[in-house]
């Protein structure tokens, strides 16, 4: 069976486009792998006991991460990175690193920034999806397209 050729993509090898630079799309792939740990963490906290879960409550969930990150953004609470790192030890991870996050990083932006990739990830751990193929070629795609994809904004 020939394979569908996709528009562009043989104009984007090895090309710039916009300061975008294509040859670093595929570097260091990490995304599966953080989709696999957070899927397995999710099992492991009891998220999966009953069984499947439903996609859409997946999905709400996701929203409402970023809808905690909306709130800590209108009201100013960013993380204290250098804080968090001054505080921890960086050898092991117990109640002195805990009280860090909580003093440090809970519940601010960056904070619920990661809980939507957390949730993301954990979604596609679940639905099997190799998230880094489909950015990959999402990126390349979007690459081709017109400034603010030919939309207002």
């Amino acid at each position: 069976m020939a394979q569908k050729k996709m528009p562009g993509l043989i104009f984007l090898q090895n090309k710039k486009r916009e300061g975008y630079n294509m040859s670093d799309i595929s570097k260091d792939k990490k995304l599966n792998e953080y989709s696999k740990k957070a899927h397995q963490m999710a099992k492991a906290k009891g998220f999966y006991d009953n069984g499947d879960r439903n996609i859409g409550e997946q999905l709400m969930l996701v929203v409402t991460e970023l809808s905690e990150a909306v709130e800590a953004h209108r009201t100013g609470k960013r993380a204290l990175l250098d804080g968090y790192e001054n505080w921890i030890d960086g050898t092991s991870y117990g109640e002195k690193e805990k009280e860090g996050f909580e003093l440090y990083l809970k519940d601010t932006f960056e904070d619920e920034i990661a809980d939507t990739f957390i949730r993301l990830f954990d979604l596609c751990g679940y639905m099997n999806i190799d998230i880094e193929t489909f950015i990959d070629a999402k990126m390349k795609y979007n690459s081709t397209r017109g400034n603010k994809h030919g939309k207002q904004y």
